[in-house]
């Protein structure tokens, strides 16, 4: 089998596989070849690659490659013109992008989303959206810290004692407990919210605060991801994490639900109300924002507050998100890739049958079914 590494969109700085993954695979008998300077932006030369045995090449042929690797999925002209019976391995994010899982099933390629990817304990080393939040948790207190007009931490001075800053993270997943852990480390003082019960221990672990919303749904049936709430519960959330924003002057925002705008959790309003000089890091942003004023990509100024709304912290650290990123990659292909070197898919295996979305002109993932194509399987 002939794996083929796409170099990533202008301003991404991340490649899914760097030179020590490239290297697995190719011990176990595939053939790599890798678009040229596919990990210039993470410090991995065309050499690198090559003196592990890869061929550096042109997109072109990549893109003939059996099976073709990347974070971000090729162009829609790109995938237009692939073969039927291709496998794709990418981020494709197929539950807010039916167009796209359409396409891949007319053409009959085999699509792996790698952000599919299902959350469970044997899973875990194959979880980009894990390893990813675990940077983008992190790069986010940094970047607050970076961004505000005082310490994280208490300080006892000739000049006076300085009082340690408040920080409000909302959402305790991977992302969320990262944040908390780094502000924490920074000296902070911490509070965090999560809908789901299961995170209260896991963030008085870290030393912070859990906010408690009375009456959360908390779907066992999600695989461990955020839940649609109802509107009672919203509201009382809503009115609790405003009382505590105010009060905060940092927050991390990090809630998300796969396949649906991100829920909306500070309002405007409580922007208005927000001391002077807070900082919202919102990495929501790219699906809705978790505040109201939030911009996606961009650091705006509202009511003295800056918020930041990027939602792609991890192309920040391109180093390491690489190196755990492609980490993840290799440990998913070892399900697939037999003694030969050759793609065998096994449809028994959980992993596999939940991670693909389409194959031969079918949809494979039920959760793709489910949440996609409710309204026509109703």
């Amino acid at each position: 089998m002939t794996i083929g590494l796409l170099k990533e969109p202008e301003g991404e700085h991340r490649v899914a596989l760097l030179p020590e993954s490239v290297k697995t695979l190719i011990d176990s008998k595939v053939t790599v070849l890798v678009e040229k300077s596919a990990g210039a932006s993470a410090f991995s030369s065309d050499e690198d690659y090559q003196n592990i045995g890869a061929t550096s090449t042109t997109r072109e042929d990549v893109l003939s490659a059996d099976m073709i690797i990347g974070i971000n999925p090729p162009s829609d002209n790109e995938i237009d013109q692939l073969n039927e019976g291709q496998t794709l391995l990418c981020i494709f994010q197929p539950l807010s992008n039916k167009s796209l899982v359409e396409k891949l099933q007319s053409l009959k390629l085999t699509s792996f989303s790698l952000d599919n990817v299902p959350r469970t304990t044997r899973a875990q080393s194959m979880d980009v959206l894990s390893s990813m939040a675990t940077v983008a948790g992190y790069k986010a207190v940094l970047q607050a810290a970076a961004t505000a007009p005082r310490f994280f931490p208490m300080f006892m001075t000739a000049a006076g004692s300085i009082i340690p800053s408040k920080v409000l993270v909302l959402g305790a997943g991977v992302a969320g407990l990262q944040a908390i852990a780094t502000a924490r480390r920074l000296g902070a003082v911490v509070e965090a919210f999560d809908v789901r019960a299961a995170a209260e221990e896991e963030v008085k672990s870290l030393g912070a605060k859990f906010v408690k919303v009375e009456g959360a749904k908390d779907d066992a049936a999600a695989g461990g991801y955020a839940v649609e709430q109802t509107d009672e519960y919203k509201a009382k959330q809503q009115a609790l994490i405003q009382d505590h924003a105010k009060k905060a002057n940092i927050i991390i925002s990090t809630a998300q639900i796969p396949g649906r705008k991100a829920p909306t959790l500070i309002l405007a309003d409580t922007v208005a109300n927000m001391q002077p000089g807070s900082v919202i890091v919102d990495l929501a942003a790219s699906t809705g924002g978790n505040c109201q004023l939030t911009e996606n990509d961009q650091t705006v100024q509202k009511h003295e507050v800056t918020i930041i709304g990027n939602s792609n912290l991890p192309s920040s650290m391109p180093m390491d998100a690489s190196k755990m990123f492609g980490k993840n990659i290799v440990n998913l292909l070892k399900l697939m890739i037999d003694a030969e070197g050759g793609l065998n898919l096994n449809w028994e295996d959980d992993i596999i049958a939940n991670t693909c979305v389409t194959h031969d002109g079918n949809i494979m993932s039920e959760r793709v079914k489910n949440i996609l194509f409710q309204t026509e399987t109703a």
